[in-house]
């Protein structure tokens, strides 16, 4: 079986916005708007925390499988691809993690 990957769910992602809203869950949260979308995800990584700390390993893949996916539908409704971010994680690679967090503090 061939693994399934970030890009197939950003894919499939893509493929469910352009369809409508009745037979799609991704395009019914992209219609209600980039705030909704933001607020379904935030409450994703909430769920994805709390299983972290008091759920088993299948409970915790599976919030971790929500919290990506509505990521990928925060990304595409603001237009913003997953090599976009990868590009940006790669740049962040050229520094340790203590010296890029310092360097977005401003004074």
């Amino acid at each position: 079986m061939a693994q399934f990957t970030l890009h197939d769910l950003e894919k499939r992602v893509q493929d469910r916005a352009r369809e409508s809203a009745d037979v799609s869950y991704t395009r019914k949260l992209i219609d209600r708007g980039v705030a909704h979308c933001a607020k379904k995800l935030g409450e994703e990584a909430v769920e994805a925390a709390i299983a972290a700390v008091s759920e088993d390993k299948d409970r915790m893949v599976a919030e971790a499988a929500d919290v990506l996916y509505h990521l990928l539908v925060v990304l595409h409704a603001r237009g913003i691809t997953l090599d976009e971010v990868e590009a940006e994680l790669g740049a962040r690679t050229r520094q340790s993690g203590l010296d890029e967090k310092a360097s977005r503090k401003s004074g």
